[in-house]
């Protein structure tokens, strides 16, 4: 006879590895296993063995083992896990690549049909077309004033018919009749709710960030530390640079309001006395770009000229000459 372990037995057993789990692992997924069967999960777990591990259990248990190894340890940053541990949700242990990880596990969603009292978690809309179905049953569709036509000895909907809306209840027609259908409208899988990575936690979101977007979020930190420092007055990194330039320019205004002078501002007081000097200066520059086209248009033409004497040589000798 074989001894089952007992009650007790299984929490020690579980707490052990939870705690083995934190020892080994710094990152987690928190995931949401709302509607996840028993195969589903198996084959999850298969998906991504080798580098990480799934622990489903009470969220009680898990409490109260992160609790007591985080003052065995020293550790609190245990404790940030504790929050995130409500609903029905698991723990993916992984060492991998974090993205890639929550990219693996959304591969194995499952379709699921609409069932009654539940929440619909997307919109779904019936698509017109044959169902298929005899006349006989067009009970269902008068109920959810749905339009359809009698086509060939079958019912037919005329135009889509947004059927559930997200949020919503599925009611007992609407399960029926999709179910007839052959829709099954729903997927479940495990779904990533939050990222443990070394006591830091933050949104799954975070892992869809590419260079392009940390660059724009980069800028825009760096555009907003600048106009800080200025505004007050104080010097970063980031604003001494404007700082610089905004010192140049008031020194520039009093050079040239004042007798002081020095080279630059030898420069911009002759352009203020005479603003001419910009027209001799931009006019070599502007002759030149007007000179260009002519230029080019008599050579285009010289050469086409070229072109029709020596076609006209040609045409001058006969081929019996």
């Amino acid at each position: 006879m074989v001894n089952k372990p007992s009650k007790a037995d299984k929490k020690i057993a579980y707490d052990s590895k939870l705690c083995q789990l934190l020892d080994e692992y710094s990152q987690i997924l928190v995931v949401a296993a709302d509607n996840v069967g028993s195969n589903q999960l198996q084959n999850i777990r298969r998906g991504l063995r080798g580098d990480s591990v799934v622990l489903m259990g009470k969220n009680t248990m898990m409490k109260r083992s992160i609790r007591i190894h985080a003052e065995k340890t020293d550790n609190d940053t245990f404790l940030n896990l504790i929050p995130l541990l409500q609903g029905n949700v698991g723990l993916i242990f992984t060492k991998g690549d974090l993205k890639e990880v929550s990219e693996e596990v959304a591969k194995y969603k499952v379709g699921a049909p609409a069932r009654v009292g539940l929440v619909a978690p997307i919109d779904v809309v019936v698509p017109p077309g044959n169902t298929g179905l005899d006349p006989s049953q067009t009970s269902f569709f008068q109920v959810l004033n749905i339009p359809t036509k009698i086509n060939k000895g079958t019912v037919e909907i005329i135009t889509p018919v947004e059927l559930i809306k997200k949020g919503d209840k599925v009611g007992s027609s609407e399960a029926a009749l999709l179910a007839k259908l052959g829709i099954r409208p729903f997927s479940y899988g495990l779904v990533v709710l939050s990222v443990y990575d070394n006591g830091s936690v933050f949104s799954p979101e975070v892992l869809n960030l590419t260079d392009d977007d940390l660059l724009v979020k980069f800028a825009t930190a760096v555009s907003m530390i600048t106009a800080l420092s200025l505004a007050v007055s104080y010097p970063t990194l980031a604003a001494v640079p404007h700082m610089f330039i905004n010192a140049y320019k008031n020194v520039l205004a009093v050079a040239v309001e004042t007798d002081y002078t020095y080279p630059h501002a030898e420069q911009v007081k002759e352009y203020l006395k005479d603003p001419s000097k910009f027209a001799v200066a931009a006019a070599p520059a502007a002759a030149a770009d007007s000179g260009a086209a002519p230029a080019a248009a008599a050579k285009v033409e010289e050469k086409k000229e070229e072109k029709e004497e020596s076609e006209d040589d040609d045409m001058g000798f006969s081929l019996f000459d």
